[in-house]
């Protein structure tokens, strides 16, 4: 604490609806004729939790050939899904890129990120986003074999980059997350939009 205010080192993003709009939708909805059979698809056939499988290691080709087993008259939709992944990738978010640029630019903080996204697909990321290259590092959970909200996937970037829980700020979309990253000691802000974003890091003396 420095003149009554919590001093921060670190700040850690999340990055899907954070700083890279990201939506199966805007493949599906495209496949499918009405919006409702994209949300029945997306609600039951390539669901959250089967992808979030593929977030924690399991190969594409598994997760697929698994669900047309399942449901073989949605072959052609369920290959689609990562056959035509990039169409899911809606660019990025500017008034969050914005953001972290001027944080990367202050030199005042070292910036991490904390992904949800599977290994196969993340390279493609990496191409298509040069600000990723701003972080200091990154922890894609495909690649570590863990995800959030797992303690042990917080833990794992404290320990691999020497970062104070009690100087960070963890943002990400999905409370779940921000709850479990609370939990691991590490103060964290539940993501609505890049103006709630700035008015916090305002709040707390992180942006001018």
């Amino acid at each position: 604490m420095q003149n009554g205010k919590k001093q921060y080192t670190t700040i850690i993003f999340d990055l899907g609806a954070v700083l890279i709009d990201w939506n199966p939708r805007y493949l599906y909805n495209k496949i499918f004729a009405t919006p409702a059979e994209t949300e029945h698809f997306l609600g039951h056939i390539c669901t959250a939790d089967w992808n979030e499988e593929q977030d924690a290691g399991r190969t594409l080709q598994e997760a697929t050939e698994l669900l047309v087993e399942q449901h073989p008259s949605y072959e052609a939709q369920i290959r689609a899904y990562y056959g035509r992944w990039k169409e899911m990738l809606g660019g990025p978010i500017p008034e969050s890129v914005a953001i972290l640029q001027q944080l990367k630019d202050s030199q005042r903080y070292k910036l991490y990120a904390l992904t949800n996204w599977s290994s196969e697909t993340f390279p493609i990321a990496l191409v298509s986003y040069p600000f990723l290259q701003w972080f200091d590092g990154i922890l894609v959970s495909g690649r570590e074999k863990m995800r959030k909200p797992q303690a042990c996937f917080y833990e794992l970037l404290l320990d691999r980059y020497g970062v104070n829980a009690a100087e960070a700020l963890f943002i990400d979309d999905n409370l779940r997350n921000v709850t479990a990253a609370e939990a691991c000691g590490i103060e964290s802000h539940h993501f609505t939009s890049p103006a709630g974003l700035r008015q916090i890091l305002a709040e707390k003396s992180l942006l001018s």
